[in-house]
């Protein structure tokens, strides 16, 4: 085999394994640890599929945009 070939083989699964880690510990668009000061709360909740948390929706009142807070 290549040396070429063994780089890629590990510079391919080091992206792979980076791109797993990070997947734990980066929140997804629009969620937030605690809810801004002006945003309001709604009375929508739901359960992540992924992830099996409760989540509740958050309005922000300035540009109407959707935030997704963790409920105890």
């Amino acid at each position: 085999m290549s040396t070429l070939l063994v780089v890629v083989y590990v510079v391919v699964g080091a992206a792979v394994v980076v791109a797993i880690a990070m997947s734990f510990f980066v929140r997804r668009h629009g969620e937030a640890v605690t809810p801004a000061g002006d945003w309001q709360r709604t009375d929508e909740v739901f359960v992540d599929p992924t992830t099996g948390r409760r989540m509740r929706v958050w309005i922000d009142p300035v540009d109407g945009a959707r935030h997704y807070v963790a409920e105890s």
